[in-house]
């Protein structure tokens, strides 16, 4: 088994899991895009295109880049593999017994990669329309039998490395539940990832990792918002603990709206003290300190709420977490913050990636000293998503 894991935001990445836009996002109209999570209909060659330099500017660095798509098609030439997918994939009650028996059939026959193209893409009604009983009799010929899932896009979401562990993640969004059980999935059957101890879960409160930052070794950041909840933090808290991967959690309640739907669309790490940060939050974000009761029976000790600056920087033991704003003006950062001028993937300390399109937040990094690795994102952003969401790191090079 290979050595994985991260045990903060900035260590030098070696390894990073990816999802090339696919047949999913082809998927998207109009009158689905909203419940898809997407605020546009992309342009999906340009798009992959995009996709491909973002790829190709880690790898000119020396990131190892892991597809998520080939990591599930050698998953799925396990047996036992593709049968708890195709279960889990029909397990919605929409379907009915004599269609749900067609599909699994049918899911069988697939090959490996066949089988994750349908389990990623989705199937349509009129896809198999034509004799299998009433349910796809009376369903619309485009009506989806298994949903796509464009925001696989987003790997950041379903998983994330704690130290030597993955926390698999609880999406809260229907459109994105099954997402987290393809992770697990990889993360339990492939080959690579076979042995590798888990923590949280797919059935557990809602979790998500755009919403967890590790701040610095043993302090670990969690949003809770429209996507993580108050019970997922607990629950996440208690388990870290537990496995002796942090010592302190800072609980971050941000606004319940699309514009800041996760931690990191309002901040990001870029330096072992540095801290991209949406102006518009910096002084009202507060962060409230959980750590282990000291009884040492599994209950939490809960600090009052402080500026969320304060409270990292006292739990990371450090004088300051300097912050660098998005914009240089009020509406320029509204606008930079919708278009994920926040949302930057560390590949190293003090160097970044970040989308060209956030010219002034780009030229504040630079100014502050941090290198940034500027990548297309006209078509990619249209799912509300940048560097940093799109990507898992699976390595990073240790702080400590």
């Amino acid at each position: 088994m290979s050595i994985h894991g991260a045990d903060s935001e900035v260590g030098r990445l070696e390894t990073v899991l990816l999802h090339r836009p696919g047949n999913e996002l082809k998927r998207l109209t109009p009158r689905n895009n909203d419940k898809l999570l997407f605020d546009g209909i992309p342009w999906v060659a340009r798009a992959q295109e995009e996709h491909d330099g973002f790829a190709q500017a880690l790898r000119d660095r020396g990131v190892e880049v892991l597809y998520l798509t080939e990591l599930l098609t050698e998953t799925l030439a396990n047996p036992d593999a593709r049968n708890h997918a195709i279960t889990t994939a029909l397990a919605g009650l929409h379907l009915g017994d004599t269609l749900r028996g067609y599909l699994a059939r049918f899911l069988r026959d697939a090959a490996p990669e066949e089988l994750t193209g349908y389990l990623t893409a989705g199937i349509r009604n009129d896809e198999v329309r034509g004799g299998f009983g009433l349910v796809t009799s009376l369903l619309a010929s485009d009506d989806f039998l298994i949903d796509p899932l464009p925001n696989l896009l987003f790997t950041r979401d379903s998983s994330v490395w704690v130290r030597d562990r993955v926390a698999v993640t609880s999406l809260a969004m229907p459109a994105r539940s099954r997402e987290t059980q393809l992770t697990e999935l990889i993360y339990t059957e492939h080959p690579r990832f076979r042995g590798t101890r888990k923590i949280h879960g797919w059935q557990h409160e809602h979790v998500e990792g755009g919403d967890v930052l590790l701040m610095a070794p043993g302090v670990i950041a969690v949003g809770v918002g429209e996507r993580t909840t108050p019970a997922g933090v607990e629950r996440f808290a208690r388990q870290v603990f537990h496995e002796g991967l942090a010592h302190t959690v800072l609980a971050v309640p941000i606004a319940q709206e699309r514009a800041t739907m996760h931690l990191d669309t309002v901040c990001t790490m870029v330096d072992v003290d540095k801290i991209v940060m949406y102006p518009a939050v910096a002084d009202t974000l507060t962060a409230y300190a959980v750590t282990p009761d000291r009884d040492g029976d599994g209950a939490l000790s809960v600090a009052g709420a402080e500026p969320f600056l304060v409270a990292a920087a006292k739990a990371m033991e450090i004088d300051t977490l300097h912050q660098i704003d998005t914009g240089l003006d009020p509406v320029t950062a509204e606008r930079e913050q919708w278009d994920d001028g926040n949302n930057t993937l560390a590949i190293a300390p003090r160097v970044a990636v970040a989308y060209e399109r956030n010219v002034e937040t780009n030229a504040r990094l630079e100014e502050s000293g941090i290198e940034v690795v500027r990548i297309a994102g006209s078509e990619l952003g249209s799912g509300r998503g940048g560097p940093r969401c799109m990507s898992c790191p699976v390595v990073r090079t240790p702080l400590t």
